[in-house]
């Protein structure tokens, strides 16, 4: 087993597999969020999920089995031709959702640390990264060895992988915003 410290979007590994959506399916985000500028913050308890694909009849019949029937699916927007954003609503996940905003992957449920390492379980790379982030008390004497510092503070600490970045984490999509912008401030000019 390795250590792992760079950054990934952390929403991808810790969140996504929370939607029980199968790993290996046909359509993955391209990219996943926690926040999205100017609409939602992480209070708000989203996370997003943007897929850069055309709107086909495979990729619609996709949608309609894994995504708008899903119990956590609560917004669709097209941002473009290609660009599909999918919103969830964590709030039922709050426990799991507010730890893993502030970083403590330890204190996630069993239950969802069980559908993330099921996630993952098929490729055992990321797998030996991933287990130390949620149970990283087995891992702090190889991480201290790594890292160079002393096992208790890395002990006081806890975790071993840091919190997201909520800069990476949050969705900046001008064009769409610039969009909307327009739509909610236009003026007919038709009376």
């Amino acid at each position: 087993m390795g250590v792992y410290t760079e950054y990934f979007q952390k929403s991808k590994v810790f969140l996504y597999p929370l939607l029980d959506i199968k790993k290996g399916a046909t359509y993955v985000p391209r990219q996943t969020y926690i926040a999205w500028e100017d609409m939602y913050s992480i209070e708000d308890r989203k996370f997003i999920c943007v897929y850069q694909t055309p709107m086909t009849e495979r990729f619609n019949r996709f949608i309609h089995l894994s995504i708008i029937n899903h119990g956590l699916f609560e917004d669709y927007v097209k941002l473009d031709e290609n660009k599909h954003l999918f919103l969830y609503n964590f709030d039922s996940l709050k426990f799991d959702y507010d730890n893993f905003i502030k970083g403590k992957y330890s204190k996630i449920g069993l239950d969802s640390k069980i559908k993330i390492l099921d996630f993952f379980g098929d490729d055992e790379k990321v797998t030996d990264y991933i287990h130390p982030f949620l149970s990283p008390q087995d891992h702090h004497e190889e991480y201290a060895e790594y890292l160079n510092v002393d096992i208790k503070s890395l002990q006081e600490v806890h975790e071993v992988c840091t919190p997201p970045d909520i800069e990476k984490e949050t969705l900046v999509d001008n064009n769409y915003l610039l969009a909307r912008l327009l739509e909610d401030s236009s003026i007919s000019l038709k009376k």
